[in-house]
């Protein structure tokens, strides 16, 4: 057989939905039998949901979801699968690849390479596989490995390629990161390319807590050729015929030195797997190539499918904004908006005596352009109420940032008030900067329970409103909120740059030294300026018990605050 039919799906799961996970699985092996496919395959933990965490080290839980594994198996008659799941031997445990065909469970593979690093920490649960089977599917030498096994030259992709396999179905839980997309193209291409090997990169697709997988799944041939390439950030399966015949050409005179290339491994097994139903079948058109978004959209579009999952997937009835006519709730607003729809999004303004007529007029104007509820409920009168009972204690003190961080937390208190009694999430603002060097209050703005812009610079967040009004073709978020110079509005005539140095200054610090983990003399040969360094370095070290207290928010950097991060609160060192 010269052709083999393959269809990835790539799927949205939820983390321990064992039900809703087998589910889904089982619709899509119906729709690819009904295209007339050979093979489906399924990403990588898609029965548990990816990353399960400590799901795992419940034995009932790996149970349930090995018995979900033998549901699926009864459904593949006609049909073999791939499906991530998490197996488990002599007390170990092992991120896994089922083979089924025919209504049983051929074989298991284990993943061989283990994560430990940043979001990942498989080493945690898993052990790793030693095994590196090739399966004949129809006549077709077919190699599978699990996500990270195919970042590594040397790694299972080599092995089994070497051994013969002429197609690797390699399934995925890759989280999104800006630049990522691009970083797996080139993996794929050099794979393929030194491999002489066709790979079909299956990635996961939707929100899982901070993380956001984007699907984004690829075909490469064995020359390095991109020839099929699934939409990003939306749930969908595509079906595509893979010919063997110009590889098996190209292989003759190169399979031998690939194997030698190999060196001394463990033998590659070749389990043959037949199927009972072969159908007739036309060819299918060229399969689809989605392009490559432009930054700004692809951010956006993480944002997008981060929030609505984040609350769908949690129960949530709908999401209140604390809207201050800034530019941060702004963009929080509109990727509500657009995640969950205009009408389940409520706006409170909560002005005080410092805050601007023109805030007020911004956020009902973004409120009003947005269609979502605009709820004011000013706060001068709780305010007064806290300065009166503190009075006594606070006699023959100077104002300072307790009067101000106040504020924010009447306006946490009354968000939260609201969350209590409609059952909505309440959506903090803040963004990366200020996450980074404190510039929030605890209890306050902080307060809430997903952090949609947590880790996105300020500068990147009007870069994201510019982009949203352009896709709008009008000012969705309006001009003057993008032109007016930053402010809490907490004291008379407040500027963020009282406290920060410009972000256009901030920004490329913080990048340095918390993305880059650059020290102060390298940050200095960027063009950074010593004083200003310090004080940023500074101010990020003495915030992290701060960082800690905050909610989950999106990753789209390479290193977020939560997952990625894990600095010491008590801490002495100083890079500087």
């Amino acid at each position: 057989m010269k052709t083999i039919r393959i269809a990835l799906a790539q799927m949205n799961p939820t983390v321990g939905d064992l039900h809703g996970n087998t589910g889904k699985i089982l619709g899509y092996i119906k729709k690819a039998r009904k295209q007339k496919a050979d093979l489906i395959a399924f990403p990588e933990l898609a029965i548990t949901g990816y990353p399960p965490e400590d799901l795992v080290l419940k034995p009932h839980f790996i149970d349930e979801n090995k018995e979900a594994l033998k549901k699926i198996s009864l459904k593949t008659n006609g049909i073999a699968a791939i499906v991530g799941f998490v197996d488990s031997s002599r007390n170990s445990l092992f991120n896994a690849a089922a083979v089924i065909a025919d209504t049983r469970i051929i074989d298991v593979y284990h993943k061989v390479i283990l994560p430990n690093y940043g979001v990942f920490d498989e080493h945690r649960y898993f052990r790793p596989g030693s095994r590196f089977p090739v399966y004949v599917i129809n006549g077709v030498r077919i190699g599978i490995n699990i996500c990270e096994d195919i970042w590594h030259r040397k790694g299972p992709a080599l092995i089994q390629s070497s051994a013969g396999a002429e197609l690797i179905m390699n399934i995925n839980a890759s989280p999104y990161e800006m630049g990522k997309p691009s970083v797996r193209e080139n993996i794929l291409e050099e794979r393929s390319r030194e491999n002489n090997v066709i790979i079909a990169y299956l990635n996961a697709v939707g929100g899982q807590d901070e993380l956001v997988f984007d699907g984004f799944s690829m075909v490469y041939d064995y020359k390095g050729q991109l020839i099929a390439r699934a939409a990003q950030f939306e749930e969908t399966m595509i079906v595509l015929d893979i010919d063997l015949g110009g590889l098996r050409k190209y292989r003759k005179s190169s399979l031998s030195a690939k194997a030698a290339a190999a060196g001394d491994r463990p033998v590659t097994k070749k389990i043959t797997i037949p199927l009972s139903i072969s159908p007739d079948r036309n060819p299918l058109s060229c399969p689809q190539i989605e392009p490559m978004s432009e930054k700004e959209e692809e951010v956006y579009r993480a944002l997008v499918l981060g929030t609505s999952d984040y609350v769908s997937k949690n129960g949530f009835s709908g999401v209140v904004i604390g809207l201050s006519g800034g530019v941060d709730s702004a963009i929080v607003a509109a990727i509500a908006v657009d995640s969950i729809g205009r009408e389940n999004v409520t706006g409170v303004f909560m002005p005080s005596p410092f805050t601007s007529r023109e805030s007020r007029e911004d956020a009902s104007q973004l409120a009003g352009n947005l269609g979502i509820e605009f709820i004011e409920l000013p706060i001068t009168a709780i305010m007064d109420s806290y300065m009166t009972a503190l009075a006594a204690q606070f006699r023959g003190k100077e104002n300072d940032t307790t009067e101000e961080n106040l504020q924010a937390r009447i306006r946490g208190n009354l968000l939260m008030a609201f969350s209590n009694k409609f059952g909505w999430l309440v959506l903090t603002t803040g963004n990366k900067s200020e996450m980074s060097v404190g510039y929030a209050t605890l209890y306050g703005d902080m307060a809430g329970g997903f952090a949609v812009i947590k880790d996105v610079p300020k500068t990147l967040v009007y870069e994201l409103c510019r982009w949203r009004n352009a896709k709008s073709n009008r000012a969705l978020i309006p001009e003057r909120i993008l032109n007016k110079e930053p402010s809490a509005e907490l004291r008379p005539d407040q500027k963020d740059t009282d406290s920060l140095p410009p972000y256009e200054q901030l920004d490329p610090v913080l990048k340095a030294y918390i993305e880059d983990e650059l020290s102060f003399s390298e940050i200095l040969r960027l063009g950074c300026k010593a004083d200003q360094t310090k004080q940023v370095i500074r101010m990020v070290d003495r915030s992290e018990y701060k960082r800690r207290q905050s909610p989950p928010g999106i990753k789209i950097t390479a290193r977020a605050f939560g997952r990625d991060w894990r600095f010491p609160i008590t801490n002495r060192y100083r890079s500087y």
